[in-house]
């Protein structure tokens, strides 16, 4: 495009927020919801505060599991959310049960 053709839009579209922003004031809540929604665009996450016990152990994971799922249940957290917290404990689960592999295969082999 050249300045010229983007200078003109760039006026024009200055002029539409000004419009919108005049809607909204008069109030117009379509005009009033787009200019919240470019304002203060929907979050895609927030934060959580859930306190899970010690992942440490198989059973602190299994602890921290049902944590989450109860969390769920009560409506402290989404669904969403709680899919995301379980893919951690998930991982820490699995980090875990390799170092246990790990743990064994050394006496193992030291056994030898």
């Amino acid at each position: 495009m050249t300045l010229v053709a983007l200078a003109a839009m760039e006026e024009g579209a200055d002029a539409i927020a000004k419009k919108i922003v005049e809607m909204a004031k008069q109030g117009d809540m379509s005009a009033a919801r787009l200019v919240l929604e470019r304002l203060v665009p929907p979050a895609k996450e927030r934060p959580i505060f859930l306190s899970l016990p010690d992942t440490g152990s198989a059973d602190g994971v299994a602890q921290a599991q049902a944590a989450i799922l109860q969390a769920v249940a009560a409506g402290d957290i989404l669904p969403g959310e709680a899919a995301t917290l379980v893919g951690i404990v998930e991982a820490r689960r699995k980090a875990l049960e390799t170092q246990e592999f790990e743990a064994r295969l050394t006496a193992l082999e030291a056994a030898k």
